[in-house]
């Protein structure tokens, strides 16, 4: 769907690409104007203007602060622009560590180094889950550190399940204890993969989630 619907600095339906299309239609539906979601997100109106008209591509910074400005899950903006995510994410981790693969590769990354960093940090909460202060920090902290984020999509429907998890009385000490090193990750980590790449961190975290979940099946047999 193309929408037009007064803005000044709109641009002309039959210039836009899918991912164009997919911002105007949010910026429509919220009333935002070019230079209003310039002021949001930090990007200015002329590059927006280019992205939506395929004159500028939109690199991963770009897509994330869209998702998050304009409450889009991130998945469907990544489809948008040709890197494929499936339906199945919500299931099927390996095909988020895929998705992952094809971002990285975008900035010439390794994703096996990133995990190797990853993992050593996971370790390393995971020893202070078991703790009070980690167990504190993590209920206390979680909520509001996934409302600044304002993100949707499987990562985060995961990382909600996680935390309901760690919640429980019912779950063992050891899978408690995996499960709280994500969160921590997720609440207190500075990000592994540079911060030119991806200010924000949601690959770093969509990595972290998607090792524990794989974890837990492995491990505990318990599946999300």
């Amino acid at each position: 769907m193309c929408l037009d619907k007064g803005y000044s600095d709109s641009i002309p339906c039959n210039d836009m690409t899918e991912l164009g299309a997919i911002i105007k239609t949010a910026m429509t539906e919220q009333s935002l104007s070019l230079r209003k979601l310039s002021e949001l997100s930090g990007i200015s109106s002329a590059s927006i203007s280019r992205i939506l008209s395929n004159k500028q591509p939109a690199n991963i910074h770009h897509l994330q602060v869209f998702s998050k400005q304009l409450n889009i899950p991130i998945e469907q903006l990544l489809n948008s622009v040709g890197i494929g995510v499936s339906e199945k994410m919500n299931t099927d981790s390996n095909i988020i560590m895929n998705m992952i693969c094809d971002v990285l590769k975008s900035f010439d990354l390794e994703l096996d180094e990133i995990i190797n960093d990853i993992q050593k940090e996971l370790k390393k909460y995971e020893l202070y889950a078991k703790t009070s202060a980690g167990k504190d920090l993590i209920l206390n902290n979680f909520v509001s550190k996934l409302n600044e984020l304002n993100g949707a999509g499987a990562i985060i429907n995961q990382l909600n399940a996680l935390f309901e998890l760690f919640r429980s009385k019912d779950i063992e000490p050891g899978a408690k204890a995996v499960i709280g090193s994500t969160l921590l990750y997720f609440i207190h980590m500075p990000d592994a993969i540079p911060d030119y790449a991806f200010p924000i961190g949601y690959l770093d975290d969509a990595i972290a989630v998607t090792l524990t979940v794989n974890r837990l099946s492995q491990e505990f047999h318990i599946s999300l």
